[in-house]
């Protein structure tokens, strides 16, 4: 089985909600990640075999596989596929999953893997409303099968959250300061330039424009919670975010004979099930998997990017897992930073490889919560 080696990964920086790209088309978004990423490099683009997106909620612009789309507005030649991906928020991260697995299964060897959202103009969800005319708002109601084995149970993220922070004990304080940490964390990170490389500008914003300068423990706690006699605010969730990022993803025969220079190879890909009714909690099981098939243990990986969809999920993660948090989302996650859902497997992935190279790291992990309560880990390998 051949290898696959990521050759280069870029990303837009991450728009908030009403921001910078609130008027971008999310093709011309992807477009330009793409656009980036193959320009770089001295080969014929019609010499990829595929680009391959994540997107959720595939409605209007987004609909009709944007990643076909978003090739044709790069410029890419028409003989280029392009197919989009959804595994919830999972879903770049998994686009890069099958990029890899299309190299070293040999019947690929050149793909721009990665993943677009514009949740300014799609809110999350926008995909169950759509379905509202067909007498369908969301994916459980009505499934026999479904009923007989989860019953009736309130299935969202906000209630599977706040099961994380009661099983784990994780008070409201606790989470708050989680998410106070991930803001300094990035506004360092945007400071001292970090993400500087890893960034192109689109439409004149070349900065993240989450993280909250002024936020401060004592506003988080004069939030009301997102449900009643609950624990958890918005100051502990993902922000609402508008982003794409893309992935140049090659085989050992590719990197040969266009003299391509790998950045990483991809070590190991996995992707595991869990309660679907927690829902957020599957990158702990799954990352146990991960390590004990890749030989390795949590000491031997030198930089995390787990995403930050609430604070509860990242201190269970970090209290089974029994990581170094100096080693987890060091620039800050997606409670600062922004969660453009079907982007944000990618823009991981981007973060992770420039920050193996600022610090001279070798394994690099990253996971992340998804929807049906599944989690993807991704390990890589600097080079």
């Amino acid at each position: 089985m051949t290898e696959a080696y990521i050759v280069d990964a870029v990303r837009t920086a991450v728009g908030k909600r009403g921001g910078g790209f609130a008027q971008s088309h999310p093709a011309d978004m992807a477009a330009h990640v793409i656009k980036t990423v193959v320009g770089r490099h001295d080969f014929d683009p019609a010499d990829i075999d595929d680009v391959i997106l994540g997107c959720l909620d595939n409605i209007g612009s987004q609909a009709g596989d944007i990643a076909r789309t978003a090739a044709l507005a790069a410029g890419l030649p028409e003989n280029v596929p392009g197919v989009t991906i959804d595994r919830q928020c999972g879903s770049a991260q998994q686009a890069v999953h099958f990029a890899a697995q299309g190299v070293m299964s040999g019947t690929a060897d050149l793909i721009v893997a990665g993943g677009v959202q514009k949740m300014s103009q799609f809110p999350i969800l926008s995909a169950f409303g759509a379905g509202e005319p067909f007498g369908s708002t969301d994916p459980w109601t009505g499934s026999k099968g479904w009923a007989a084995r989860y019953g009736n149970e309130e299935i969202s993220q906000f209630r599977g959250a706040e099961m994380i922070a009661d099983q784990w004990n994780l008070s409201r304080e606790d989470n708050e300061k989680f998410a106070y940490e991930s803001h300094q964390r990035a506004m360092k990170a945007i400071a001292e330039g970090r993400f500087e490389r890893e960034i192109t500008e689109f439409e004149g914003i070349s900065t993240d424009e989450g993280p909250r300068v002024d936020t401060t423990l004592e506003k988080m706690s004069g939030l009301k919670t997102l449900t009643e006699g609950g624990k958890l605010t918005a100051a502990v969730a993902s922000q609402i975010s508008d982003g794409s990022a893309a992935l140049l993803v090659a085989s050992e025969a590719a990197v040969e004979r266009y003299g391509f220079t790998p950045r990483a190879r991809i070590h190991h890909i996995s992707v595991r099930g869990a309660d679907p009714v927690m829902m957020l909690a599957a990158p702990i099981p799954a990352t146990q998997h991960a390590l004990k098939k890749a030989g390795l243990s949590i000491d031997d990986i030198d930089a995390v990017e787990i995403n930050e969809a609430f604070a509860p999920v990242v201190l269970a993660w970090l209290a089974d897992i029994g990581a170094d948090p100096a080693k987890v989302n060091i620039n800050g996650g997606a409670i600062a930073l922004g969660h453009p859902i079907g982007c944000t497997g990618a823009r991981l992935m981007t973060s992770l490889l420039h920050e193996l190279e600022r610090t001279g790291g070798r394994y690099g992990l990253q996971t992340m919560c998804e929807g049906g309560g599944q989690a993807n880990v991704t390990i890589i390998e600097r080079l």
